[in-house]
């Protein structure tokens, strides 16, 4: 049934949901929402970014793990054959779609069906998170540049980039790692930096976010003590402690 009822021609627009907070989305994501007659929208995406798209049928298909509303080739299928029955179909996907997201995978099906596709990017979880939380990703004297890794594989495997990334003096930051923190710890023990300063950030830029600051050889108790979970991000390295000074700044000024 290609647009033989709807006339309307098919479409899909892959939209990065930002890092969370609802007010992270780009004005050309909202643009596509509200021209939207399908949403595809995933776990950790905002439900209020839902609100732009009022009359457009809405559909969650999201991943948690162990949980799958929908598998990989479910989402592609439906995706297309949404935009041919209906027309304009939005992808949501949180942060931006290109990373860890699998949108490039989303986009090629799509557009091998002959279907017109869009990128629309967001504003990454890797970068937002911490610097909401006041923790620069790079900083002059201290961080020249900075590592972002999925902490585990499509094998359930912890990635091996993170060996080499914690050879480096770079920021590491870790996505989808907290099931793996304990060896992800001890790799960092065998270089040498057991005293490297780590934050985890769980549910970042949201209302309910929580922070837990520690160093590689302490950061599992303040797990523990500070019952941290999914989703969070890790980020370790010296510009962690950016994140102590700048409110120590904002403490003092506010004295004044």
């Amino acid at each position: 049934m290609k647009n033989s009822v709807m006339h309307k021609p098919a479409k899909v627009t892959l939209v990065g949901a930002g890092p969370g907070d609802p007010e992270l989305i780009t004005l050309k994501g909202m643009s596509a929402l509200k021209s939207a007659d399908v949403v595809l929208y995933d776990a950790l995406v905002h439900p209020d970014l839902l609100d732009h798209a009022p009359d457009a049928e809405h559909i969650f298909v999201g991943k948690r793990k162990g949980c799958y509303a929908f598998q990989q080739d479910q989402i592609n299928e439906l995706m297309v054959s949404r935009a041919y029955s209906h027309g304009h179909v939005v992808r949501l996907k949180g942060g931006d779609p290109f990373v860890f997201g699998r949108g490039s995978e989303e986009l090629e099906f799509a557009s091998k069906q002959g279907i017109e596709v869009e990128v629309i990017p967001g504003i990454s979880s890797c970068i937002a998170v911490p610097s909401a939380a006041d923790i620069p990703v790079t900083k002059r004297g201290v961080s020249k540049s900075f590592w972002v890794i999925t902490g585990t594989t499509r094998e359930h495997e912890l990635c091996r980039d993170i060996t080499h990334a914690a050879r480096s003096s770079a920021t590491v930051v870790i996505l989808m790692g907290m099931s793996k923190l304990p060896e992800i710890v001890r790799i960092f023990e065998r270089e040498g930096k057991s005293n490297l300063p780590v934050a985890i950030i769980q549910n970042g830029t949201l209302d309910n976010e929580k922070i837990g600051v520690g160093t590689v050889n302490t950061i599992l108790e303040v797990v523990e003590k500070d019952k941290l979970s999914n989703p969070a991000i890790i980020v370790l390295g010296e510009v962690v402690s950016s994140r102590s000074q700048l409110q120590w700044v904002r403490r003092e000024a506010a004295l004044k």
